[in-house]
């Protein structure tokens, strides 16, 4: 295994749309929602333990997530686990990441993933980061995994591909164009039928002197708090360094802040059976189904209902009659009806819960 490859993994998500599952204080990617007997995060971590040595992992996640990653990740160190006091998006993450893996090891080539993924054929995907790694090892070059679309799918943010544009390297990687956030229906069809459109799966490959050279030029203030404390990485200061740099960086991803903007992008398009689990609906696409259709946990006795995830605590029974195409999920102290046409209002409706009901709820 490559001494030089490291894995950062992104675990501090509220995971508000897999309301009421995911709560602030336990989101998913702790949860085990696939039923595997792993948690999300455990099973990305496993995954990148594949390619990468173990003490080579680490994890970003929120302050108050410290104590439960160290006990779902037992073959990992404290030091890895490097704490976030604020959640600033992808960009200040990555940037906390790089300046930790530069005090020990500037030679590093580094995959960053979310802890949240379903990966339905590991092999492949263990194939396809080791392609990146030779890809950004032989050329300074910034890289992210572009996910050959199914359908039009609202919930995931697009890549745009040059098709005009040849690299030498291998058919599968072209430059990236433009970055696109969730469209709407249209727009969705309209990039899916194109076939320069890519799902955006979150997971970046490069060298870190390659992403550090891009943040020095496209993100200047940002790597320019994080370059000003350089010395304190790795130390018994980094902790109290990092609490004054989060709350001046801008809330920004990764994305729009360099990947879109850098003239050494490319997208390597991949298919090794993924999702992001974002949603309900996403759940319930990867989960196994019964004559009706219905994607069923717990106790549950169904009467003219097809198309639906239904979810319940152990111990209840739930019947439920006449509903098609929702999302119902039940725990010990909320219930969800919701269509799953309407699911992306699931993130309002813990808005209003926290200013309603009390953080409790949420």
């Amino acid at each position: 295994m490559n001494k030089d490859q490291y894995c950062v993994i992104m675990a501090g998500g509220a995971g508000t749309r897999f309301w009421p599952i995911s709560r602030t204080t336990f989101p998913k990617q702790f949860i085990d929602i696939l039923g595997t007997g792993q948690t999300l995060l455990q099973q990305t971590f496993s995954r990148f333990a594949r390619i990468c040595p173990k003490e080579n992992i680490f994890i970003v996640t929120s302050a108050e997530y410290k104590e439960i990653t160290l006990e779902q990740l037992k073959d990992i160190s404290e030091s890895q686990v490097l704490l976030e006091p604020a959640r600033r998006n992808t960009a200040p993450c990555i940037a906390y990441a790089n300046f930790r893996i530069q005090s020990i090891n500037p030679k590093a080539k580094i995959v960053v993933a979310p802890s949240d993924h379903l990966i339905m054929n590991e092999d492949k995907f263990i194939e396809t980061i080791q392609l990146g790694f030779d890809f950004i090892s032989q050329q300074n070059n910034l890289l992210t995994l572009g996910i050959q679309p199914t359908r039009p799918d609202t919930g995931y943010g697009y890549i745009q591909i040059n098709k005009e544009e040849e690299v030498s390297f291998s058919g599968k990687l072209k430059k990236v164009k433009t970055f696109t956030e969730k469209p709407d229906l249209e727009l969705a069809k309209f990039f899916v039928a194109s076939g320069e459109f890519y799902w955006n799966s979150g997971i970046f490959i490069w060298s870190l002197s390659a992403i550090q050279e891009a943040f020095s030029m496209y993100l200047d203030d940002i790597y320019s708090a994080f370059k000003e404390k350089e010395a304190v990485f790795g130390t018994d200061e980094e902790a109290k360094a990092i609490e004054e740099i989060y709350p001046a960086c801008r809330n920004i991803s990764i994305d729009y802040g360099i990947m879109e903007k850098a003239s050494n992008s490319f997208v390597l398009q991949s298919q090794f059976g993924w999702s992001d689990l974002g949603t309900w609906t996403s759940l319930f696409e990867n989960s196994e189904k019964n004559s009706d259709n219905n994607a069923l946990t717990g106790n549950v006795l169904t009467y003219n209902t097809s198309n639906s995830v239904i979810k319940v605590p152990e111990g209840k029974l739930v019947v439920v009659q006449g509903l098609k195409d929702f999302i119902v999920v039940d725990t010990k102290d909320a219930l969800l009806i919701c269509n799953k046409k309407d699911e992306q209002q699931i993130r309002l409706f813990v808005n209003d819960i926290k200013v309603q009901k009390g953080e409790k709820f949420v």
